[in-house]
């Protein structure tokens, strides 16, 4: 399949897109049930990676708007929220979600602006975070605490409180989806929030709190935008912030974890990923090519649990990388506001210029460049598209091999046996996913066991959703998310035991 072609057209395309989903909406921060200005009197701009031009103005937030929106938070959790039953935390989210659902198109051609996302998967990410949002404060409600059968002395039961103000850091990459993942979790289990976006892509998290004006109580969200010097690092270093989350690099994670010690602050950190996906001798090749192909394409490759090391064994290694660059074909980027794109651009200029020096890398390493490593003919000069790239001839201890790159890049390691290609998957500081193609069940279930990572797919890629526990092991983070144990990463366990004496009847 060739590269879809540009036209001039998708800059007209785009300023009328532009002009559709921006009208009447004003950007600032939302702090206790209301748009408010920076306080700083200061905004950025933030832009289209398709064409490179100006979306909208966005409030530049400081330490000071911090301060607010926590002050906000603290007093709906202390006289509102915090008092409220799972089922009535339920029925206020759930209407939130219904006027959220009115509104999915505009969120969604916000998101494809704002991140270069094709507009079908950003479409379909919302109502992810949606599901996300509904999940959370049903299994909420189911949330119980236990009864200990200590002793005919003793009655001993656990009770899971809130731990009042959450802050949450949120990245650029999948902006409301992963809002869903958090603010639904927080809000569930009686939390109120202050909510931080990455400045690369703010537009649809902000639009959507501004929906919940007429649902949620005012101070129970609130959303600051600006940088992470100026905004996040102020969240994370508040003393009357009860929890953090925070997903992203692991350099900033640990930035996160140093605020956050100051006060003891617990975290949950959803970090880096590098994660390997091992292809059998015994594995429908076609299916697998596929599957890695979607693993590492899709979104451009801008995810955390990206497949970017394909481990193949050397008796199908041929057949297989044939079969990956076929499938690979089917990734050409394109216009995201088009029917049909599969791959937009990289979100903003610089992860554009990190990808392409990560190209550069692994020419200079030695490995071999057998697709892509350039832009699309074609596109707008100022967009931020990429080729899909595949490096074959790998050695795992490459940077390429060892780095996360964050773009669509695909690295080709050859093995020889099981024993290692387990060694190779665990041979990196990351832990987050791995994909495993096999026929052989007995296969499959040893290397589950046998990966150090907190997801693993079998004959698939991607395999999560809400339930399914996510997180990572090792460098790749800290706690878990998308299920009901995120409920527990906001809730205090509290045990009371209290003597029963003799009856004095």
């Amino acid at each position: 399949m060739c590269a879809q072609s540009f036209d001039d057209s998708i800059e007209q395309n785009h300023a009328n897109a532009i002009e559709k989903a921006t009208a009447g909406v004003t950007f600032g921060h939302w702090i206790d049930g209301k748009t408010v200005p920076a306080s700083s009197g200061k905004w950025f701009e933030t832009s289209d990676p398709a064409v490179g031009k100006p979306i909208a103005d966005v409030a530049q937030g400081r330490r000071g708007d911090i301060v607010d929106a926590v002050s906000a938070a603290r007093s709906a959790f202390d006289t509102t929220w915090g008092e409220t039953t799972p089922r009535e935390r339920a029925t206020v989210v759930r209407e939130w979600v219904g006027d959220l659902r009115e509104h999915t198109e505009e969120l969604a051609l916000l998101e494809s602006l704002d991140t270069g996302k094709p507009l079908a998967h950003a479409r379909e990410e919302i109502e992810d975070a949606f599901e996300y949002l509904e999940y959370y404060v049903s299994v909420a409600q189911a949330h119980e605490g236990s009864h200990l059968p200590y002793g005919s002395d003793n009655h001993v039961y656990i009770r899971n409180e809130p731990y009042g103000v959450a802050g949450q850091i949120l990245p650029w990459n999948y902006p409301l989806n992963l809002f869903g993942w958090k603010v639904g979790a927080a809000l569930a289990a009686g939390n109120t929030v202050v909510c931080k976006p990455s400045e690369e892509a703010p537009l649809s998290i902000t639009r959507a709190v501004q929906l919940s004006a007429n649902t949620l109580p005012d101070g129970v969200l609130n959303v600051v935008n600006g940088y992470g010097t100026e905004a996040g690092a102020p969240l994370t270093e508040h003393a009357d912030v009860d929890k953090l989350s925070f997903t992203g690099s692991v350099p900033v994670g640990k930035q996160v974890m140093r605020a956050a010690a100051e006060h003891v602050t617990p975290v949950t950190l959803e970090l880096g990923g590098k994660s390997p996906f091992i292809v059998f001798p015994d594995a429908d090749i076609e299916q697998a090519a596929e599957t890695s192909a979607a693993g590492i394409f899709y979104n451009a490759g801008q995810s955390c649990d990206a497949c970017s090391r394909l481990l193949v064994h050397e008796a199908v290694r041929e057949e297989f990388t044939d079969a990956f660059l076929d499938a690979a074909g089917m990734w050409e980027p394109g216009d995201p506001l088009a029917d049909g794109t599969k791959m937009g651009p990289l979100t903003f200029a610089e992860q554009h210029e990190k990808v392409a020096d990560y190209v550069a890398t692994g020419k200079a390493e030695g490995a071999t460049l057998i697709k892509g490593g350039q832009e699309p003919g074609g596109g707008p000069a100022a967009g931020q598209f990429m080729q899909p790239t595949v490096f074959d001839d790998v050695d795992n201890d490459m940077r390429i091999a060892q780095e996360e790159i964050f773009g669509p890049v695909q690295t080709i390691i050859g093995f020889s046996d099981y024993a290692e290609a387990i060694e190779l998957a665990n041979d990196i500081d990351y832990g987050l996913a791995a994909g495993v193609a096999t026929s052989d069940a007995a296969t499959a279930h040893r290397a589950a066991a046998d990966i150090q990572a907190g997801s693993i797919w079998i004959n698939e890629y991607h395999g999560g959703g809400p339930g399914i526990p996510f997180g990572g092991f090792k460098s790749s983070g800290i706690g878990r998310e998308c299920a009901k144990e995120a409920l527990d990463e906001y809730t205090h366990t509290k045990s009371v035991n209290i003597a029963l004496g003799d009856p004095q009847v």
